[in-house]
């Protein structure tokens, strides 16, 4: 009984602070604090972006760019989720990061974060379920259900990719405890799969360990396989491969975006958010690690491209090949159900102030299940999409972490200059002196992580970032945004 009452007052201190932000509680409050570390876990999932980019850093930098680029891309995202963690910690919304932008810089401000952040969003469902695709089923699923790979053109591609999406849009929309249970479940099968993965390759390589290849740097770019055209020197081709860290480790904006779904949000989100970085860094580093290791030629690798996982696995005995196969392409699809759930949030909670078109739709919750079901569907629908712009997983999976470190440090930037002005209220978890440096550590980084994401072959993320812009600029100038839209209502004190 006291359990009872224990939650129902925390329920309601969350609906308090919340309707201090201007907003009353309608999604339902059904996560702990585990499931909210667990939807950011899931949704950076290493057996995910570890696997399916691990060729892009590889061809850059070859072991180097794991051994030692791998840690550092892995403190960089501890950096940026370390800042974002104590914004959420102050406001801790639906919205995250389009709401903080707001609150701190202004509502032209936010209303850019949130752009930035809604179109990375639907490029990591995109990227994350073409990855479903191609290479899981593709290469390790298909041929034990015997289906040729050779045989499944882009019709197929695009069939298969729409099919995935709606199932986890269904469950998103209609079975909200189900898919919390499934995201749970994912956080566990990603540390099971990848200890066992570890193990497996470890145990049955026949390749001599040899821990100089971590901290040998050889420059791939330009060589057959490379995903990347030729970059001279060793800066280039170093940052190009951490793109491939940021890849892997971004997403943990998940955790903010189902805040209004989490208990004790203000403790349980910036804990969330800044543990699914450091135990995916962790981990991650572990298996790209032994990928490297067991490979017989780093060279070789390289060239194999996206089928280089496929090699490796056929270093094992077929039952432990098969299950974890199985393990690894069911992790992706609950990843890529994790992201889905990110996405339709932060869409619900821009238009509940009215930031999208169609406003009035997207906002509406379910009166039953207390999802946004609207928000959901059009989200599927847009990364189905997505798929087809981007053409290719690395403009997906680059275009993702682009526009998504954007918008993680847009607020960061103008928590720099409102902290100690109009930004006094601080949350239970608070960097103190810290937050300033790490705060323009975060800004710094982010900035060169889009830079270096522009740059050929992604020539695409370069165009549609300055689309972007133009369009964002003439809506909010020319077509009378700025009048229109107004922001998210005034933080009580």
């Amino acid at each position: 009984m006291s359990e009872t009452i224990h939650a129902s007052s925390a329920a309601e201190q969350d609906a308090a602070e919340l309707k201090k932000m201007g907003y009353e509680q309608e999604l339902h409050r059904h996560m702990g604090g585990f499931s909210n570390f667990a939807i950011s876990f899931s949704i950076i999932c290493i057996l995910a972006g570890g696997i399916s980019a691990f060729n892009q850093g590889l061809g850059a930098g070859g072991g180097f760019a794991l051994g030692v680029g791998w840690p550092v891309g892995g403190l960089f995202a501890l950096i940026v989720a370390l800042a974002m963690a104590q914004i959420a910690s102050s406001y801790p919304t639906a919205g995250g990061l389009y709401h903080w932008g707001s609150i701190l810089g202004g509502k032209g401000y936010g209303w850019v974060t949130a752009w930035f952040n809604l179109l990375g969003l639907i490029f990591v469902v995109a990227s994350v379920n073409f990855g479903v695709y191609d290479p899981f089923f593709k290469t390790l699923i298909a041929p034990m259900l015997g289906i040729a790979p050779e045989s499944m053109g882009q019709a197929f591609q695009i069939g298969f990719i729409a099919v995935i999406t709606v199932i986890q849009a269904i469950l998103n929309a209609s079975f909200p405890k189900l898919t919390t249970k499934l995201t749970d479940i994912s956080g566990y099968l990603i540390f099971t799969v990848a200890t066992a993965l570890v193990i497996s390759l470890l145990v049955f390589t026949t390749t001599p360990i040899d821990f100089s290849k971590l901290f040998t740097f050889t420059n791939f770019t330009g060589k057959e396989g490379s995903v990347w055209p030729t970059q001279e020197g060793f800066l280039l081709p170093f940052l190009s491969g951490l793109l491939f860290v940021t890849y892997t480790i971004t997403g943990f904006d998940a955790s903010a975006h189902t805040s209004e779904e989490t208990r004790d949000a203000a403790n349980n989100v910036p804990k969330g958010i800044i543990k699914a970085v450091i135990y995916s860094a962790i981990f991650g580093f572990i298996m790209v690690c032994t990928f490297v290791l067991v490979m017989p030629d780093l060279a070789e690798g390289v060239k194999q491209g996206y089928t280089f996982f496929d090699a490796l696995l056929h270093q094992l005995p077929d039952p432990v090949r098969i299950v974890l196969s199985i393990g690894i392409f069911v992790s992706n699809f609950l990843c890529g159900l994790a992201c889905l759930t990110s996405c339709s949030r932060m869409m619900f909670a821009f238009s509940r102030d009215g930031g999208l078109p169609f406003s009035s739709a997207l906002r509406k919750v379910h009166g039953i299940s207390k999802t946004p079901v609207n928000a959901t569907w059009t989200s599927a629908i847009l990364a189905i999409a997505a798929t087809l712009y981007g053409d290719a997983f690395l403009v997906l999976a680059t275009g993702s972490a682009v526009f998504l470190y954007i918008s993680y440090v847009m607020p960061t930037a103008a928590g720099l200059l409102a902290e100690g002005k109009t930004w006094n209220h601080k949350g239970p978890f608070s960097l103190g002196g810290l937050s300033k440096p790490i705060g323009v550590l975060a800004v710094l980084g982010g900035s060169l992580l889009a830079y270096v994401g522009m740059q050929a072959p992604n020539q695409k993320v370069f165009y549609l970032t300055i689309a972007m812009l133009l369009v964002m600029a003439i809506f909010w100038f020319v077509f009378g945004e700025k009048k229109r839209f107004k922001g998210p209502p005034s933080v009580k004190k």
